[in-house]
């Protein structure tokens, strides 16, 4: 067979040959990134840890032993212990589920506002000066003072109505989720402008497809891109924020642990056990860097001017 035979007989091989899926393209990109795989290690552990570690370590985090207080790092206590007796290890633990509880609900309270704020705005004419107002608005005001104000005049009727640890984490995901909602809805605004004129929407509308439809349908899928990227860096903020209000003594009770309540506790002992800042400190350093090298992974894999290179 001569080799121009060869090469039409491969040609029908060529084009049968199924072609790689928009999401199996993004995978592609998103496993070569070095930093969002080990993102992904890192906060997968952090996850198994603070899940299932209780269930293998288990130590009572609330349980005193004032002989073994201030103890430095052992096999009786890894971590060493608090100036009561209480295990840090064990601690750090359940404050992560606190801590991770509270980011990755604020990130969907923020992130449906966001994103409901965004789409609003981009698509409707008539609401995108309201909406950005509003939103240049909560840009503009200063977010710490804000958070603490709103603390101290609702904590304790929230915690009188729903209890002491119910009651603040309703208070701390509410405040976290309504104050950081404004980047999103700002950057899909952008991009439902860019979306609504191009050719698929038209044609939808032009069929007389309802806007809640078209929304649904045409406009959200094709912004998931910056949604998904909003969202873990929504993770991180919120756990950056939580922990700084536990830090200031205003989130959770002495009694129930977050990892910034644990460094509160621990900074007035700081010259005499220094291992109870660094353990709660490296939680939040090793979750926050692993969630933003996650999102960066994200960012390039949805992005099609970088996927593919």
């Amino acid at each position: 067979m001569s080799d121009a035979a060869a090469a039409a007989a491969a040609i029908p091989d060529s084009i049968d040959a199924p072609e790689r899926g928009l999401w199996r393209d993004v995978w592609h990109q998103f496993r070569h990134h070095k930093g969002a795989m080990a993102g992904v290690f890192i906060f997968a552990a952090i996850l198994f840890i603070v899940i299932f570690g209780p269930m293998i370590y288990t130590v009572d985090p609330t349980h005193i032993d004032v002989k073994a207080r201030n103890a430095w790092p052992s096999l009786a206590h890894p971590m060493g212990t608090d100036n009561i007796g209480r295990d840090i290890f064990a601690a750090i633990m359940q404050g992560g589920r606190i801590s991770l509880a509270v980011g990755i609900t604020a990130m969907l309270l923020s992130l449906f506002v966001g994103t409901t704020v965004g789409v609003l705005a981009g698509y409707f004419r008539r609401l995108d000066g309201p909406l950005m107002r509003i939103t240049d608005l909560f840009l503009a005001l200063p977010i710490l003072p804000l958070l603490l104000v709103v603390i101290m005049l609702f904590r304790d009727t929230l915690r009188a109505t729903f209890g002491p640890e119910t009651g603040i984490f309703f208070l701390i995901v509410f405040i976290i989720g309504i104050t950081s909602w404004m980047q999103t809805a700002r950057i899909v605004r952008g991009d439902v402008l860019a979306l609504k004129e191009r050719e698929f929407v038209l044609a939808a509308r032009s069929v007389g497809a309802p806007a809640h439809r078209i929304i649904l349908r045409h406009v959200l899928p094709n912004i998931l891109s910056p949604i998904m990227v909003s969202a873990t860096l929504g993770v991180a903020n919120a756990i950056i924020t939580e922990s700084a209000l536990s830090f200031l003594g205003l989130g959770f009770p002495s009694d129930f642990p977050t990892w910034g309540r644990l460094l509160f506790d621990g900074a007035t002992f700081m010259t005499l056990t220094p291992s109870r800042v660094i353990w709660p400190g490296l939680a939040i350093s090793l979750t926050v860097l692993s969630v933003n090298y996650i999102g960066d992974g994200l960012r390039d894999a949805l992005d099609p001017r970088i996927r593919g290179r």
